[in-house]
């Protein structure tokens, strides 16, 4: 038997098929469920409750709702990318219809589905609504910049997978409104393949003292403010899990080559994949 994933001698947690299926890549969590407490990560200690700013609990409420549609958004985008793999990688097909327009329409109708609110009904003056509208863009100017590529007739197999997407999302995102927010897919170090992607100290301190403690909720993320930067930050960790999909790459057996030529980390399904790193500064 293949050996487990381990992260500084602690196994990645295994789920049940029936929960990662709960977990998969289009499902959107409850971002905030029990982390609503100012409460002090890896590092950080907590501001007394007379010490918090004017108005901290109203901030508080406002940085996790959008954190939590930043999250849900990028899920989205993921899935509808995930949901077209197959005529993304079409060696026949010269036009496949996958235009920056057209991909963004499906991501706000997937958006639509999994959260029950519509992205483009939120306000373009909050911050949630700037966010949201600038992740729309950055999804379509990728794909815009990516149609070569799609509809190269003579390539099978594009490259143009999910996490590639991703990160040049997230990327684009950051050029637009970098001053406001970022956005980051990241895990435990020993399974980044994009060193883009390795975690800074904070998201390694609270990837291995939280997501990776057998003792902390299956799917719940942490949150709190602290600093990035020098700057005051509420930053957000959503931890991912392994599901079906994720297998073809990251399953077993370890170290054989995938389809993209990265060998393969054993993975099994539910194991902590990764994480959504998101950090709005205020």
């Amino acid at each position: 038997m293949a050996n487990r994933i381990v992260v500084r001698g602690r196994p990645l947690r295994g789920k049940t098929g029936a929960t990662a299926a709960a977990v998969a890549l289009f499902l959107v969590l409850p971002l905030l469920a029990g982390a609503q407490d100012y409460e002090a990560g890896p590092g950080t200690e907590a501001a007394p409750a007379g010490n918090l700013p004017p108005n901290a609990a109203l901030q508080r409420s406002e940085e996790e709702r959008v954190a939590e549609s930043v999250a849900a958004f990028l899920r989205a985008a993921r899935a509808v990318i995930a949901s077209n793999q197959d005529i993304i990688n079409e060696p026949t097909a010269r036009d496949k219809g996958l235009t920056g327009e057209a991909v963004v329409r499906q991501v706000v109708e997937t958006y639509r589905e999994t959260t029950g609110v519509d992205p483009l009904s939120t306000d373009p003056a909050s911050l949630e609504g700037r966010l949201l509208r600038a992740q729309m863009a950055a999804v379509e100017e990728v794909m815009n910049e990516n149609q070569a590529t799609i509809n190269n007739p003579s390539l099978g197999f594009k490259g143009f997978v999910p996490a590639v997407f991703a990160r040049l999302v997230n990327e684009r995102f950051m050029a637009k409104v970098g001053d406001e927010a970022e956005v980051k897919v990241t895990a435990p170090a020993v399974l980044v393949r994009n060193r883009k992607a390795l975690p800074d100290d904070w998201e390694t301190a609270v990837i291995e003292t939280r997501l990776l403690s057998s003792e902390w909720p299956e799917g719940q993320p942490f949150a709190e403010w602290t600093e990035r930067n020098g700057r005051r930050a509420y930053r957000v960790i959503v931890p991912e899990y392994y599901s079906e999909g994720c297998l073809s790459c990251h399953g077993e057996p370890s170290g054989e080559m995938d389809i993209t030529g990265y060998p393969k980390e054993g993975g099994k399904l539910g194991d902590l994949g990764g994480a959504i790193s998101i950090t709005l500064f205020r």
